[in-house]
């Protein structure tokens, strides 16, 4: 029997982020707008300036132009983030650094999720900013206990995006099966967007 092949993460990644590109492009359509403007934007800067284009050409940067570059998410409690790091493995990704958002007033610390290996980079650069809630630093008691009441109801991940991500876990990636045999006619992540 052949050994199995798996989906390279970066290809996942990319996949993921373009989903959640289109995912945010639908819920706030100003960012298709902002995208346009970007593209247009480098095109002109592109025309302008052949020495860029020469450069961006030579290092392989010009086909990372339009590539989404970050996203964000925020979580409200322990059980989330671990999920989510395990989800984020699937990825190639990878917590990098820590930010405490007390001092600033902002009752969260994060990190970022990323690939840390160049050749993952190029492929692909996505990264996720993740913050955690602190329910902790929220001074008022009614809005902290509505906030923990909510959070405790709550369920973010579908039972298909645990699913894959057990399987990741087992098997030691995933195969282009599991990327068919488990699509959602609706080509967003499997992170619901909303709480």
């Amino acid at each position: 029997m052949p050994p199995q092949q798996f989906v390279h993460p970066d290809e996942i990644r990319a996949k993921f982020s373009s989903a959640m590109s289109d995912m945010y492009q639908t819920e706030v359509p100003l960012y298709s707008t902002l995208l346009r403007l970007v593209a247009d934007t480098n095109t002109q800067e592109m025309v302008q300036d052949q020495k860029l284009t020469r450069h961006l050409q030579q290092t392989g940067e010009i086909e990372r132009l339009t590539m989404e570059r970050h996203g964000a998410i925020r979580v409200g409690t322990a059980e989330e983030l671990k999920m989510l790091r395990r989800l984020f493995a699937v990825m190639g990704m990878v917590p990098v650094g820590y930010y405490d958002l007390a001092p600033a007033g902002v009752p969260v610390h994060s990190t970022a999720f990323r690939a840390v290996h160049e050749t993952s980079l190029q492929a692909c650069p996505f990264r996720v900013f993740t913050s955690l809630l602190r329910l902790e630093l929220i001074e008022q008691p009614t809005l902290r206990q509505l906030a923990a009441d909510i959070l405790a109801k709550r369920t973010i991940f579908t039972p298909q995006a645990i699913k894959l991500i057990v399987q990741h876990e087992t098997s030691g990636g995933l195969n282009r099966c599991n990327e068919r045999c488990n699509s959602d006619p609706h080509p967003t992540p499997e992170i619901r967007s909303r709480g």
